[in-house]
């Protein structure tokens, strides 16, 4: 082989060596940082991941925002229509929230008992519901009339 070829195929392999270890630690970092969305159901059904934090969708059940007298957190109930899974928050609540409305929390899972949110995003308007809880829902109702 020609000197010079030999040359560029190295230089060509080494470049493409790089960028597959630049691709390989990219997708590792997203991946670490991804936070997966579940529903009280899946809590339910033993699908939280443990120590990680994910997102929790769901509506405010009525009667259960329970807020302290000396510090700002709060305790309510998110469910699905299905399960329900109780909630702690420390922070100021977004000015939409309220009980019967749609909510997203992220936080993590503390035993299989209670999430800890970090951050609690309401809905916006009357007629809309997050697409994820939505969905969450809609699965509930479908395994819970496929069990019927």
């Amino acid at each position: 082989m020609n000197p010079t070829r030999r040359r560029r195929l190295v230089a060509i392999s080494i470049g493409l060596l790089g960028l597959g270890i630049a691709a390989g630690f990219v997708v590792y970092a997203l991946r670490e940082n991804m936070q997966h969305f579940i529903s009280p159901s899946d809590i339910a059904l033993g699908h939280a991941p443990q120590g990680h934090r994910f997102r929790l969708g769901g509506v405010v059940l009525e009667g259960s925002v329970k807020r302290s007298g000396t510090s700002l957190d709060v305790d309510f109930i998110v469910t699905d229509r299905f399960k329900e899974i109780p909630v702690r928050y420390t922070g100021i609540l977004p000015d939409l929230f309220r009980e019967g409305q749609s909510v997203v929390a992220t936080g993590t899972l503390e035993g299989h008992t209670r999430f800890l949110a970090e951050e609690v995003l309401a809905k916006h308007d009357e007629n809309y519901m997050p697409a994820e809880v939505a969905d969450a829902i809609a699965k509930a109702k479908m395994k819970k009339d496929a069990a019927q």
